[in-house]
């Protein structure tokens, strides 16, 4: 049944006009900032012909990208989960999806699986720029499955931040508010800290950057996994037990 949630909430999502300027709007910007970087490498490359030691497209070009994208799913996530459970709660649904038999716990699981699977998509798709470019050049292929298994954690935490902000939301527009505060908070945490230098603070541990740039660099961690997995568990957990103090409301 949770399987059903998901493909209806995935399909759900393919048919609104949101989700579709959002996906086109990602991918037009991240294609413009990918010939960009394509232009810059292609202009500096005779210089760092001579260095065996230079950065090449990997560095330069794909890792960026990659970069950008993450953060330009700060801002995607919660405007795609805001509806999620917020809209049903909207619509008046809500009521009927907790009358069904399913679980709090399946309800927000798939809820959070269909969500996942879109930005499973978007992510896809914006990877095959940079892979595209093993056609003609040599690319760091380790690296780059490494940043995109980040990517994907990273997607997943905020997905599950989404879902659980829209459990307790009633209005679709303020889960994306929230979501979206929270998002910074998590990503500029630590900001202070590394401007003071400080890299093994409690602070820095709790910031979304410190576990996505190891991946980034290659590095795949069991403690960086562990950390968007947890970020994940505690969204849901949170977010499914605000779907049974809901269900106990007469």
């Amino acid at each position: 049944m949770s399987r059903v949630l998901a493909r209806n909430e995935l399909r759900r999502l393919f048919v609104q006009p949101l989700a579709w300027a959002v996906l086109a709007a990602v991918l037009g910007m991240l294609a413009y900032f990918f010939l960009l970087s394509l232009q810059a490498f292609l202009a500096v490359m005779p210089k760092l012909a001579g260095n065996a030691a230079a950065p090449g497209v990997t560095d330069l070009v794909a890792l960026p990208l990659l970069r950008a994208i993450a953060s330009l799913l700060l801002l995607v996530v919660p405007l795609l989960g805001m509806r999620t459970l917020a809209g049903e709660r909207q619509a008046g649904t809500l009521p009927l999806l907790l009358a069904s038999g399913l679980g709090d716990a399946r309800i927000v699981l798939g809820k959070f699986a269909g969500l996942l699977t879109f930005l499973a998509v978007l992510i896809a798709l914006a990877l095959a720029m940079p892979f595209s470019l093993d056609l003609g050049t040599t690319l760091d292929l380790g690296r780059l499955f490494a940043a995109a298994f980040g990517l994907f954690l990273f997607a997943a935490a905020l997905a599950a931040i989404a879902v659980c902000v829209s459990s307790y939301a009633q209005q679709p527009v303020v889960a994306a508010i929230v979501a979206l505060a929270l998002n910074l908070v998590l990503w500029m945490l630590d900001a202070g800290a590394r401007y003071e230098g400080i890299t093994s603070s409690f602070i820095n541990y709790l910031a979304l950057p410190s576990h996505l740039e190891p991946f980034l660099h290659g590095i795949v961690a069991t403690v960086d996994m562990g950390y968007f997995v947890l970020v994940a568990a505690v969204a849901l957990t949170l977010g499914a037990r605000r779907l049974g103090t809901l269900r106990m409301q007469p």
